[in-house]
């Protein structure tokens, strides 16, 4: 009796002269091998490479770890003190002129809201980001924001700003 594997090949088995035939062999140049070249091994690592059977399920995963927390309301000091850092800043980036002339690099740090429509969070707390560049516009009066970079963030978002470095420009530093 022949065996399958590790199990006796049943008498009336219908495969039989088929499996005893065994694994088909090709020359190098016959002519299967030309119908029917090899696969290289990248594409056929591709085959069996895994995939995201759920879209977006890790991300939407990873999203609920983000701790949110809410806005911190600052004190008279420190509104004070940011308020006078945005005078300045108008001043230095009163148009897109002087703005460019002065290149005035700053750290912005500001308040985000969650905006993760599945997180719990959503539009009730936030967290505090952190952008760096050149301050292209200050405007309190028409739209209440400030552009650093290409991020526009809401005046009344804004937590703290600093100068990243001074010895690019003649302005003296916040101190």
């Amino acid at each position: 009796m022949t065996m399958i594997g590790a199990m006796a090949m049943p008498v009336n088995f219908r495969y039989r002269d088929v499996f005893l035939k065994g694994r088909p062999r090709h020359d190098r140049f016959d002519s299967f091998r030309r119908r029917h070249p090899s696969m290289d091994v990248g594409r056929r690592a591709k085959i069996f490479a895994p995939f995201d059977a759920l879209k977006g399920f890790n991300e939407a995963v990873a999203a609920k770890d983000i701790l949110y927390r809410d806005k911190e309301v600052p004190g008279e000091e420190d509104s004070a003190e940011l308020n006078r850092r945005l005078e300045i800043l108008h001043g230095l980036t009163f148009n897109g002129r002087m703005a460019r002339a002065n290149r005035v690099y700053v750290t912005v740090t500001y308040y985000e809201v969650c905006n993760d429509i599945n997180h719990e969070d959503y539009g009730l707390r936030g967290q505090y980001r952190t952008v760096s560049g050149i301050c292209r516009n200050v405007d309190a009066e028409v739209t209440n924001t400030i552009l650093v970079g290409e991020t526009r963030i809401s005046l009344e978002d804004v937590k703290k700003i600093e100068i990243e470095s001074p010895e690019n420009f003649s302005v003296p530093p916040f101190t």
